[in-house]
């Protein structure tokens, strides 16, 4: 039997005018199919609403994957694929497989031998990298920082160190309420001349990228980044 193939379909990274964001293939793709796995069901809902599929979206079946599914049951979620059905994978916001627990099911296609097609769409990571001005030749994402200070303060300082060796950008997020202690951490622990990028509400109408050394940071108003999704960038 012929297998289905996997699509990575990336969604907006906010309620911003969806044709901005996505080309119009990427949308077509998604309007057609009708058995998905999703992040969760709230927002695929809203997003398959908004591009408006072609089955009403209370017709089409989401499946669920997110960091709470255990790795025994990913495999079940290729059983569309393996009877020969298409299946579209999709993130909460950005692109799937990307900081994202959809790698997995990713893995699993490609052991199976599934076509996985990756479709072209915002990624909130490669945007601010791109954006920022700082190494995109050598660079690493970290993901989330500790929340406790002095663990945070002194991962800080690795990643200040672990740039200044490798010539390499350092990207890391936070939980959006907490970006603000982020920035103020950040300004307190590094050295002057390291370059901080601040990449925040990436494609919607309030984005916000700015790169400075950590000396002009401090030496002008700082941005209100409570609750606004961003991505800080190091280079020292």
């Amino acid at each position: 039997m012929k297998l289905g193939t996997l699509y990575l379909i990336p969604v907006t990274l906010g309620d911003d005018n969806i044709t901005q964001v996505l080309p119009p293939d990427v949308v077509s793709i998604a309007q057609q199919l009708d058995t998905f796995v999703v992040e969760s069901e709230k927002s695929a809902r809203h997003f398959l609403s908004t591009i408006k599929t072609a089955k009403p979206v209370r017709e089409l079946t989401l499946n669920l994957l997110n960091e709470h599914t255990e790795d025994k049951d990913i495999a079940v979620l290729l059983a569309p694929l393996l009877a020969g059905k298409d299946l579209g994978l999709m993130s909460d916001a950005g692109c799937p497989g990307v900081v994202d627990p959809g790698a997995k099911l990713v893995e699993l296609a490609h052991q199976k031998g599934i076509r996985v097609i990756p479709l072209v769409g915002p990624s909130s990571i490669l945007l601010s990298l791109m954006a920022s001005g700082l190494n995109g030749q050598q660079f690493a994402f970290l993901g989330y920082l500790p929340v406790d200070k002095m663990q945070r303060n002194q991962k800080l300082k690795e990643i200040e160190k672990r740039s200044l060796t490798h010539k390499e950008t350092q990207l890391f997020i936070e939980t959006p309420y907490r970006n603000q202690h982020m920035l103020e951490a950040i300004l307190s622990v590094c050295q002057p001349n390291t370059r901080l990028c601040i990449a925040c509400d990436i494609s919607l109408s309030s984005e916000m990228i700015m790169t400075k050394t950590v000396t002009n940071w401090k030496k002008s108003p700082l941005p209100d980044l409570h609750k606004r999704p961003t991505v800080f960038l190091l280079l020292s």
